[in-house]
């Protein structure tokens, strides 16, 4: 008994660490959305409300988000999904991806607006995604399988 106080402690501080879905949006659906269009180990998606660049979904874990890759579009310079949505929320679009490690592994990249669907009750926002392995989308599929999976989720 004394050993599941701590635990049932500990998940209680980490359930109320994690943010809600934007704008009421149900995040089970949100998540179960994203990972079914780009989910995997080594993906960071990460929405971000447009005017403030404030983070309001993550999906895949920090280390992941916080991770920097050869950015695509000006190598050898590298960048991280964290970057990434600041760039998108002033307005930065993306679909590339490249071979890094010598063509050991790939990195897909992509960013833009998010479409609100109708009666989303939340203000602009943005998403930026990584993706990186062997088996990682190009950044023209993520964008092309994120989006609508954003607008099923309620978005």
């Amino acid at each position: 008994m004394r050993a599941t106080i701590p635990c049932l402690a500990a998940l209680l501080l980490l359930t109320a660490c994690e943010k809600p879905a934007p704008g009421g949006v149900d995040i089970d659906a949100l998540n179960n959305a994203v990972a079914s269009a780009v989910g995997d180990p080594a993906t960071c998606v990460i929405l971000a409300e447009k005017d403030t660049g404030k983070v309001v979904y993550r999906l895949g874990e920090p280390r992941i988000c916080r991770r920097e890759f050869t950015d695509c579009r000006t190598p050898p310079t590298v960048i991280s999904a964290d970057v990434l949505i600041a760039l998108a929320a002033k307005g930065d679009e993306r679909a590339e991806s490249c071979d890094i490690q010598g063509g050991a592994s790939r990195v897909g990249w992509a960013s833009g607006p998010v479409t609100a669907g109708e009666g989303a009750k939340h203000g602009p926002l943005v998403y930026a995604v990584n993706m990186e392995g062997v088996n990682a989308l190009p950044g023209r599929e993520i964008k092309a399988r994120l989006e609508p999976a954003l607008a099923k989720a309620g978005l």
